[in-house]
């Protein structure tokens, strides 16, 4: 089996964890609001972080070093995490995917802030395809531009600052370590997010199944994206990697009966153009980050 065959059966793990979480998170937000969504979803994720740790040995390897850096992560993800989900009960879901696709566009811009990396000329020209796209998409002036079209972009955002605080923690931080704090933290947030109104919903049995596949699906996905970055570049999983947009957006339609809208597409064609030439002409290691700091 070639090493692209394998990226590309690791690639439909990771497309199929994305797209059922979007639909498992669609499915509990009529009960849940965002912040009780993530509290429940963390503490799925810890409790299999602490299995899977305990069963492999190397929860020794959680310490508290880097714990500032750890924190700003995390909100950055929380913050992120909760508009993408509130933006997929808002918009159709192909629209979402596609303005979550920007988040590497985002890491060009914020790396010089946050890493100290200067923005190419390439980079640049590869932000301004992108956002040519995110026009598109959103057709700001012709069609409503609605409060989920703005949760979706604001969730690329935090993604890309999670991406590149995620890229400074894995210089001296184990995976067990990112995840658990990442868990831990996340799950603080949002009990504390979710109970400060004094009222935490407590999830009907028929939710349950839905809050554990968001939580399963969640750490899938990255494991699946982060196996197919280590056996094949990113000019090869990116490609693939956007097939959750017509895979999301039939998903879309035959489920929810949202229209295809060919300006979505269009708009994502320029999104992909702009992230390709990023990875292939232009400084590959932040759009890799993003890749693997996303949800």
């Amino acid at each position: 089996m070639t090493e692209t065959l394998k990226a590309a059966l690791w690639m439909i793990g990771a497309i199929l964890s994305f797209s059922s979480m979007a639909i498992a998170g669609r499915a509990v937000s009529f009960e849940l609001d965002t912040f009780e969504i993530m509290m429940y979803r963390s503490l799925v994720g810890l409790v299999i972080v602490l299995a899977v740790g305990t069963l492999a040995g190397t929860l020794h390897q959680v310490t508290r070093d880097n714990i500032g850096l750890h924190a700003l992560r995390n909100v950055a993800h929380f913050a992120g995490q909760n508009l993408w989900f509130f933006a997929i009960s808002a918009i159709p879901l192909a629209q979402v995917f596609a303005l979550e696709f920007t988040s590497p566009i985002w890491v060009i811009l914020l790396a010089p802030l946050v890493l100290g990396e200067r923005i190419t000329r390439v980079g640049a020209m590869a932000a301004a395809i992108g956002f040519t796209g995110v026009l598109i998409v959103t057709r700001p002036g012709l069609s409503a531009l609605e409060p989920g079209h703005l949760a979706a972009a604001g969730a690329a955002v935090g993604f890309a600052l999670s991406a590149l605080f995620t890229r400074r923690l894995t210089r001296g931080t184990t995976i067990t370590g990112i995840l658990f704090w990442l868990t831990a933290m996340q799950l603080g947030l949002g009990v504390l997010c979710a109970g400060i109104d004094g009222d935490i919903t407590r999830p009907s049995p028929e939710s349950l199944p839905w809050l554990v596949l968001i939580g399963c699906a969640g750490l899938v996905a990255h494991f699946c994206l982060t196996s197919a970055l280590s056996i094949a570049p990113a000019a090869v999983v990116m490609p693939i990697d956007f097939v959750r947009l017509p895979v999301i957006a039939v998903v879309g339609a035959l489920v929810y009966a949202e229209a295809l809208d060919p300006f979505v597409f269009l708009g994502a064609a320029f999104i992909f153009a702009g992230n390709y030439l990023n990875i292939t002409r232009g400084q590959p290691q932040p759009t890799v980050r993003a890749a693997a700091g996303r949800k």
